[in-house]
């Protein structure tokens, strides 16, 4: 597993565990940076504060372009892979679409139910074809 996906994993762990406390998406970063246990690394921080920001955009996005699929409706792993996934390919240049898509359809293929890295796979790449603001 590649330092990217690692820092990517524990965004979705921290993402996850905010979310089912039914806490705000941030609301357990502070407590895993102080914990540092597994370490917390830069760019999960950044991809955590990024979707935090960014949230409400997100989520309207992924709403209109999930066709048949409510976020509610969504499996909790699911629903926060999409979420930092389209953060990188609305928020980082740095990022191919490409590897955004890819490391969120291998995350959910190790994760998530057998229909998810299809379902994340077509609702990415509607995401990527978008324009760029």
């Amino acid at each position: 597993m590649g330092a990217r996906t690692k820092y990517r994993k524990r965004a979705l762990d921290i993402l996850y565990e905010s979310e089912t406390r039914e806490l705000t998406l941030d609301g357990t970063l502070a407590e895993r940076v102080e914990r540092n246990e597994p370490p917390i690394n830069e760019y999960t921080v950044f991809l955590v504060e990024g979707v935090t920001a960014h949230g409400d955009a997100i989520d309207a996005l992924l709403a209109e372009h999930s066709q048949g699929w409510t976020l509610d409706r969504m499996p909790a792993v699911d629903r926060n892979l999409l979420r930092i996934a389209t953060f990188e390919i609305l928020h980082c240049a740095d990022v191919p679409d490409g590897v955004a898509i890819s490391e969120a359809v291998e995350l959910a293929t190790e994760l998530s139910t057998d229909e998810s890295p299809r379902f994340i796979n077509g609702l990415l790449t509607q995401i990527a074809k978008l324009p760029k603001s």
